[in-house]
């Protein structure tokens, strides 16, 4: 198969990239080549930018294209419209797309965020509402040509944003552990790598639809991930679980400050149902495996987690309660 990745570099693209080239297709590149620039020297690579640089692509063909890197609508169409003659079109959007609120089980039938006044600022909270309409672009160049993909968090090998990373390196650190809310409380996200794959499956299938990408199969818990954080890690951390209004009331923030915990206002994101995707093919590795190789091949960052010091006050206040 001849085929197009948009990014190709850095995560996700990566590890569809990755996954293209061991199965033997005919990859190439089309990014800016600021990001890992010497990463792939056999596989072609075509530099441009999506927004107002496509002279690259003009001209050319692929059997498929897997888009990691859009955002913005309008840029979107320029990209869509200029492959228009390829064959298929699997677009990576975001389950930030469904609005506010939604039911534990949703699917991809629930409602979308819409605008509520034009904007291409994609890092702020329009983010879900402007991949929304990304989705619409795609169905209407490719309307039987294409896959949107709706992962929740991404997790794992080269993973750049600390979100899921914080926890196993937290935990292979030992001491006190500041766990948030219950254990009970629900987690789900995808392996990159199965994500990667995945991407790659549904661009030899043909696969056309919506879905819903995240994991694992089966309900997952905060507790049952921090408990195999320690398992992997063979850590004596002790997990000290702290009530969600007392870290509120101090100030912490669910998803940065905790990373991949939601709290119970937005627990409901975190339990999407994947039934359509599981159906086309989507699996998951075991989740010791995604801890370990998140351990060895990608590092926490300053904005995801909390700093140790912060840490340890936040944990001697709550003693102080109980």
């Amino acid at each position: 198969m001849k085929l197009l990745v948009l990014g190709g570099t850095k995560f996700l693209g990566r590890a569809a990239v990755d996954e293209a080239l061991v199965r033997g297709h005919e990859v190439t590149l089309f990014n800016r080549g600021e990001t890992n620039p010497g990463l792939y020297p056999d596989v072609e690579q075509l530099r441009g930018d999506r927004d107002g640089d496509l002279d690259a692509l003009r001209g050319r063909d692929w059997d498929a294209v897997v888009d990691t890197c859009g955002y913005v609508p309008r840029v979107v169409r320029a990209s869509v419209e200029c492959l228009a003659g390829s064959g298929h079109y699997v677009f990576v959007s975001s389950m930030t797309v469904y609005g506010d609120p939604v039911e534990p089980g949703f699917d991809e039938s629930s409602r979308v965020q819409t605008l509520d006044a034009p904007t291409e600022d994609y890092r702020g909270p329009a983010y879900g509402a402007l991949k929304a309409l990304c989705e619409e672009v795609v169905r209407d160049v490719f309307p039987e040509r294409h896959t949107n993909v709706r992962p929740g968090l991404i997790v794992g090998r080269n993973d750049p944003t600390g979100r899921f990373t914080y926890w196993p390196h937290r935990i292979a650190r030992g001491g006190d552990v500041l766990a948030p809310g219950a254990p009970s409380d629900p987690m789900q996200f995808v392996d990159v790598r199965d994500l990667g794959a995945w991407l790659v499956d549904l661009a030899e299938e043909l696969a056309t639809g919506t879905f819903n990408a995240v994991g694992p199969e089966q309900p997952l818990t905060i507790g049952e991930v921090l408990e195999a954080c320690r398992e992997v890690t063979g850590s004596k951390a002790r997990l000290v679980w702290v009530d969600e209004e007392f870290l509120a009331a101090h100030g912490t923030r669910e998803w940065s400050d905790l990373p991949a915990w939601a709290g119970s206002e937005n627990a409901p994101f975190l339990q999407a149902d994947a039934s359509r995707a599981i159906a086309a093919g989507l699996r998951f590795r075991p989740l010791a495996d995604t801890i370990r190789d998140t351990l060895d091949n990608a590092e926490p960052t300053d904005d995801a987690g909390l700093a140790p010091e912060r840490e340890a006050e936040l944990l001697e206040a709550w003693a102080a309660l109980t």
